[in-house]
């Protein structure tokens, strides 16, 4: 057996000490800005008018959809589509078009440590015990070499080089809030163990979510491969400079800014890649697939 698979959690003292490493990292960084040609902003064309007269008017379409079914008698619209169909049609047109218009080379912003704002514990259910953290291990599925990989925290952070950024994390539910994160790129990860060939996406699992109850509820997202590998997405150790706590997803939790906040998996347990786009929790339950921002 590899020493992947049997490598001990770090001690509490040893974790302090990283996170005060890594708290001496961050910097005051200049807010990042971003100029646009007057030109540009002046450059209306016919093909601009018609998407964006298109986008209104099916707007409006999933707005009256959504309204009770008397009210949509008494307005004369009744004609229109169920309120279900029609909303899912916008959403999987909303997730292609956040598809198409995806660019490794866009980045979020970044900002300076003066402007961290509090993030709150956003579990969707209740917040798990701190109890799994010391067995925890990430398994690493569905990777060219045929064999699932274990690896502990540990191995994880000595294994790979630790990089820190400044975004901020879109929640759906309408707040955001800019943090310091700390933590290894995906994409070195997927370099150091490749997926099988021809994979597009990547399930993220997280075997000890709670409902609200506190029962076992596992949570899992899926991820395009190409998000995956954007030089912001960081697989995060680190949260303002010190050690995650359970609240924020100890001790590795997926950090996409380039997807919304319920991509953003706390405590993951498993990886797994595949050819074909995985289940997703949220999707499962009538929200978006994709959630680009």
């Amino acid at each position: 057996m590899s020493p992947d698979q049997n490598g001990a959690p770090p001690q509490p003292t040893e974790a302090a000490a990283v996170g005060r490493k890594s708290h001496d990292r961050f910097g005051e960084r200049r807010p990042e800005i971003i100029e646009v040609a007057p030109a540009t902003l002046r450059r209306w064309t016919r093909r601009d008018l018609l998407v964006l007269g298109a986008g209104a008017v099916a707007g409006m379409a999933v707005g009256i959809s959504q309204l009770p079914r008397p009210t949509r008698q008494r307005l004369g619209l009744e004609l229109l589509p169920d309120d279900q169909w029609l909303l899912n049609k916008a959403l999987r047109f909303d997730d292609d078009v956040a598809e198409a218009l995806y660019s490794p080379d866009r980045l979020v912003p970044t900002y300076a440590k003066s402007q961290i704002t509090p993030l709150k514990n956003n579990y969707n259910g209740a917040t798990p015990d701190p109890g799994y953290i010391p067995a925890w291990q990430l398994t690493l599925d569905g990777l060219a070499s045929g064999l699932p990989v274990s690896l502990d925290i540990r191995t994880i952070m000595i294994r790979h080089r630790i990089h820190d950024q400044i975004t901020r994390l879109v929640c759906v539910e309408g707040w955001s809030a800019i943090a310091a994160w700390s933590g290894l790129k995906f994409d070195d990860l997927l370099h150091a163990y490749p997926p099988i060939s021809r994979a597009k996406w990547a399930r993220l699992e997280s075997s000890v979510n709670l409902d609200a109850d506190g029962n076992p509820d596992p949570y899992y997202v899926s991820l395009d491969l190409p998000t995956a590998h954007h030089p912001q997405t960081l697989l995060a150790t680190h949260y303002n400079g010190l050690p995650l706590t359970v609240e924020h997803g100890a001790p590795l939790r997926l950090l996409a800014p380039v997807k919304l906040g319920l991509k953003n998996i706390k405590a993951i347990t498993r990886i797994t890649y595949t050819k074909d786009e995985p289940r997703d929790y949220w999707a499962e339950r009538g929200y978006s697939s994709y959630d680009g921002i």
